[in-house]
């Protein structure tokens, strides 16, 4: 049976001979590819064929990857499931009842179902490591700024991040050091000053290592997966690392922050959509206003249409200052959290996605159960931090994932401590 993990199958061959050479790779269906349709899983782009590479686009080929599609994902970057795509759902390989995570959803599906070696996905609010931890895979979100998002198309510009899914670390921290590093193209890139060896990083040794837990992250987690969770803190107390408990209060307000930005930033981004710059056409009978409400109206799904109106209604004359100022004043309370801990902790450690993978068809009914779900990855984002969800045993035969975050720029310390736990 299809897992519905790509919406368009097409390889294209790298001529370039470089670290990819060899491994194909699927792109998330959000990231731009010169003619090969990008649909960002949305009726509204179905037959959009960008006219050019996004960066990271071309720095794979340029490492002699051979692309094999574009990824099915949830529409436009909303969602944890891969369920709001107007492609239909992805089915996660390893229980085909279940979802794979969202919104990258396809692209971690074809690497854990071995229809891919590596996978570029994005990550707004969990996007890469959900996906990750729901396919038993290994998944990274860099620090803000790393990565050029040149190509990718928005959904929250503030928030979002492209990075690697791959069967193992070093895999995912290879596909890292081919994609990070400044480009002219994407002000908001860092300059490392040097080339990044990210893959020389995941040498498993973790003796020293100061883990935080933060009992926030772990409290209402599902019993299977806390146990899980402590096995692999058990295990790296074995190779020498050490815990310590620590409480970050900010990320009870952290959900509520992020949706209120996001879909705020999405309101913002998603209104050139209108049939005329981009998008179907809502036609040429009335005037623009009825033509460009019908072509959204068409265009996009549920989810998306319920995400613009609550980011219009936040920015909105009369609750901009109730709503979101107040967010960014939390996101702003988020970093701080992070920053004192990492005074005394060198990583900090939670499960990935506090529950296991839905099944197909449970959270659609449901969306804030759906929102909740992110209660552990979307503060990653808030604060613009590297994360990365490595598999951590299972509950019911279902994979647990492990998410260890770093201090920003700090990749190779968790890409460390994830290569411990994986061996």
């Amino acid at each position: 049976m299809s897992l519905n993990a790509f919406i368009t199958e097409e390889t294209i061959e790298s001529d370039e001979d470089g670290s990819l050479s060899g491994k194909t790779i699927a792109v998330k269906d959000n990231i731009s590819t010169k003619g090969l349709r990008t649909t960002c899983g949305s009726a509204m782009l179905e037959d959009y064929v960008p006219p050019y590479d996004a960066t990271v686009v071309e720095r794979v080929k340029a490492a002699g990857a051979t692309i094999v599609g574009k990824a099915n994902m949830d529409e436009f970057g909303m969602g944890t499931t891969t369920e709001t795509s107007a492609f239909g759902p992805t089915k996660n390989p390893v229980d085909e009842e279940r979802v794979p995570g969202g919104s990258s959803g396809g692209s971690a599906a074809a690497v854990a179902a071995g229809d891919a070696d590596l996978a570029l996905g994005s990550d707004t609010g969990g996007s890469i490591r959900c996906p990750a931890a729901f396919c038993g895979v290994v998944g990274i979100k860099p620090t803000y700024g790393l990565v050029s998002r040149y190509g990718l198309v928005a959904y929250a510009n503030s928030l979002e991040q492209i990075g690697p899914i791959a069967p193992t670390v070093e895999d995912a921290a290879a596909l890292l050091d081919v994609i990070a590093g400044p480009d002219a193209h994407d002000g908001t890139t860092y300059d490392e000053g040097e080339d990044s060896d990210y893959a020389s990083a995941a040498d498993g040794d973790v003796d020293g290592l100061k883990i935080g837990v933060p009992t926030e992250f772990v409290e209402g987690a599902d019993d299977g997966v806390v146990e899980a969770f402590w096995d692999a803190i058990e295990e790296l107390e074995a190779q020498g690392a050490e815990y310590t408990e620590v409480s970050m209060p900010s990320v009870e307000k952290a959900v509520a922050a992020y949706y209120v930005i996001a879909m705020s930033e999405a309101s913002s981004n998603l209104a050139r959509f209108d049939g005329v710059r981009y998008g179907k056409s809502g036609g040429y009978e009335g005037n623009w206003n009825e033509a460009f409400a019908r072509a959204r109206e068409e265009g996009f799904g549920p989810e998306v249409k319920r995400r613009i109106l609550l980011g219009t209604y936040a920015l909105s004359a009369g609750y901009h200052d109730k709503y979101y100022a107040k967010a960014q004043d939390a996101r702003a309370w988020v970093k701080q959290d992070f920053d004192s801990a990492f005074e005394d902790v060198d990583v900090l450690a939670s499960p990935t996605m506090p529950v296991p993978p839905f099944k197909l068809g449970e959270s659609l009914d449901d969306p804030l159960q759906m929102y909740l779900a992110d209660a552990n990855t979307v503060p990653i984002n808030l604060a613009n931090l590297p994360a990365i969800s490595v598999p951590a045993g299972e509950t019911d035969g279902l994979p647990v994932g492990l998410q260890l975050i770093g201090p920003k720029f700090d990749e190779e310390t968790i890409i460390r401590a994830a290569s411990a736990v994986e061996q």
